[in-house]
């Protein structure tokens, strides 16, 4: 499936990007999660489990268990972010 990634804040900043496209085979916001942490470098020093990392799904604030569909939204971002 097909999902678009948002990077917000220090994540983004670290990462380079504010947003990607990317096709997963991911079924729960963990799967995707660990997925991006295996392409190493600064997205597996930022989304580390060991780190805060706030995620919504369609812009509902939600935790890892949460369930993808294709074409979803799914943002990262630290557990503060200015205005």
């Amino acid at each position: 499936m097909n999902v678009t990634l948002k990077y917000f804040a220090s994540i983004r900043e670290a990462i380079g990007q504010g947003s990607e496209s990317v096709s997963t085979q991911a079924a729960t916001l963990k799967a995707l999660r660990d997925e991006l942490i295996a392409r190493g470098g600064a997205y597996a020093d930022v989304l580390a489990h060991g780190r805060a990392v706030r995620m919504a799904l369609n812009q509902d604030l939600c935790d890892e268990s949460a369930a993808l569909t294709d074409g979803c939204e799914v943002a990262f971002f630290p557990p503060v972010t200015g205005g």
